[in-house]
């Protein structure tokens, strides 16, 4: 999960990585149902969603991509090629697979030194993926470095309802429903440690302030389903 507070030390970026790629490569093969089961479908409305707030017009990047639901989205509506990185091997695979990804080039690597050059994409996206991040700022710097000035910074991540009710609802359901269910499914423990990530997440403000830090400008939060979800967009500054 994001550090806050003090650096993270290498030896501590280095194997929290290799826990969390362990633990998406167990799921990969059942990332897609549980997500369509886990949201009743809503996550496939959010993307859509993104992607019309982001307005491309020129080439997109989808950072933390997984099996490329997003970047498909992103193709969909432009009929262009996407790019899509992610530093779990088999999610890639199981993305490379899939038809709707056939304009989508995947790409092994890290969130934190993008293997792409500064100043390329008109877009740069993220979807359910920065809490995993581990150094939150590190990623946050690379979205924006590789963004056009002038280009969107568009990430997509759950939030903590503000209604008393709902919010009791939200963390009954990512603690007890969804690890209880993701687990059962994916034959494996990973979603105890994704509900913890959910609900151990940076509000919505601080995420949006850590944008404006990273460079960004006009930085927006829209949320989603009475804020459940939220599209935090930002603009790079022009050089």
């Amino acid at each position: 999960m994001p550090i806050v507070g003090k650096p993270p030390q290498p030896g501590e970026i280095r194997k929290e990585a290799e826990t969390i790629q362990s633990m998406f490569a167990d799921i990969a093969p059942r990332y897609d149902l549980l997500n369509r089961v886990l949201s009743l479908n809503i996550d496939q409305r959010w993307r859509r969603k993104a992607v019309a707030w982001a307005k491309p017009r020129g080439p997109v990047l989808d950072v933390c991509t997984g099996t490329g639901d997003l970047a498909a989205a992103f193709v969909r509506e432009t009929g262009d090629p996407v790019v899509g990185v992610d530093f779990c091997a088999p999610m890639l695979q199981h993305g490379q697979e899939k038809k709707a990804c056939r304009q989508v080039r995947f790409t092994r690597g890290d969130a934190m030194n993008l293997p792409l050059p500064s100043n390329a994409f008109d877009v740069v996206s993220v979807a359910f993926g920065i809490r995993n991040v581990f150094d939150l700022d590190a990623g946050l710097a690379e979205l924006v470095r590789v963004a056009r000035p002038g280009g969107r910074i568009v990430i997509l991540e759950f939030t903590m309802p503000r209604r008393p009710l709902l919010g009791a609802l939200y963390r009954f359901y990512f603690g007890r429903v969804l690890p209880f269910i993701g687990n059962l499914v994916s034959r494996s423990n990973a979603y105890t440690y994704l509900n913890k990530s959910v609900l151990a997440w940076t509000g919505e403000q601080e995420l949006a302030e850590r944008l404006r830090r990273a460079g960004c400008s006009e930085v927006e939060v829209r949320p989603l389903s009475f804020g459940i979800a939220a599209v935090h967009l930002g603009v790079k500054a022009d050089a």
